[in-house]
């Protein structure tokens, strides 16, 4: 199954997914451009509804504004899957002493928000969402994924992960995987995009775990116009079952409703025309309907 803000659901019903965005998200490092809109969350999940889009997964996690008890009335008035996440991201996103307060019971939080509920809502997260960092993990990552390993073991959960410009895979699969005995298929490594190495991402498709591409982005344009060569390079050697791919809006001037765009439909309205016309439509349905159908799934 897959867990949804509204209840569990069978995997062949998600349907077309944008597998990493945000509709609530505050950062103490993106002042002014919080996501804490409710109407606005709302108009941007009806474009994306409009354009063919049937499910988003967020990846917002512990501590950073999700607006949990918001997500099953945006859903039903939508018809909109949504999945919410658990999970903690680097420190730095956190105000002073946050991190300090939660990270002697995080394996505890994670496990209570996905089998109980986050905060005081009964909306249950479908997802364990923790970051890396640059080139490596630090003693904060290391903690954190320590904490999602086990709340994976406990409930089975999938394990997505934040690549701080897109790097240091690697290593969250050394340890991950191969020391916390994490299964491949429940990791989905994030924010590859920024990091346009094809032989590093046939390295990681290789070694079993999902990749997943955000774009487009504002804050990491730079590597918009490698997205496709990126994909061309891991669909040609196999690994098209392996792909996700998500708009990640982070900040209130991405939106494409209230902002300034490109928003959540350019997913289905620019690039899965371009995916669609480059690989083909298998290739399309493969990325963005039956690999998310799979990756989401307990």
């Amino acid at each position: 199954m897959i867990r949804t803000v509204l209840g569990e659901l069978e995997p062949e019903r998600l349907g077309v997914c944008d597998s990493h965005d945000h509709l609530f998200f505050r950062s103490v490092l993106l002042p002014g451009q919080e996501l804490d809109d409710a109407a606005a969350a709302l108009a941007e999940v009806r474009e994306f509804a409009a354009a063919g889009g049937q499910a988003i997964v967020q990846w917002t996690p512990h501590g950073l504004g999700r607006r949990a008890e918001e997500l099953p009335a945006i859903s039903t008035q939508t018809g909109v899957s949504l999945v919410a996440a658990t999970g903690l991201h680097r420190a730095e996103h956190y105000p002073e002493g946050f991190v300090e307060q939660v990270r002697p019971r995080l394996a505890e939080i994670f496990h209570h928000e996905l089998t109980v509920g986050i905060g005081n809502s009964s909306v249950r997260a479908g997802l364990i969402k923790v970051a890396g960092g640059f080139h490596r993990l630090d003693e904060h990552a290391t903690f954190v994924m320590h904490a999602a390993a086990e709340a994976h073991h406990a409930t089975g959960a999938p394990i997505a992960i934040h690549h701080e410009l897109g790097s240091a895979a690697d290593a969250v699969l050394d340890l991950l995987v191969d020391t916390l005995a994490v299964p491949p298929t429940s990791v989905i490594l994030g924010h590859l995009n920024r990091f346009p190495d094809a032989r590093a991402h046939r390295d990681l498709a290789k070694r079993g775990a999902w990749l997943a591409f955000d774009g487009p982005s504002r804050a990491n344009n730079a590597t918009d116009p490698h997205l496709l060569d990126c994909l061309a390079e891991l669909i040609d050697a196999g690994y098209g079952d392996r792909l996700l791919l998500g708009g990640d809006t982070t900040t209130a001037k991405a939106r494409g409703v209230t902002g300034e765009g490109p928003g959540m439909s350019f997913l289905l309205t620019t690039l899965r025309p371009r995916i669609t016309r480059e690989f083909g439509a298998d290739t399309a349905e493969l990325i963005f309907r039956r690999n998310p159908a799979r990756a989401f799934a307990w």
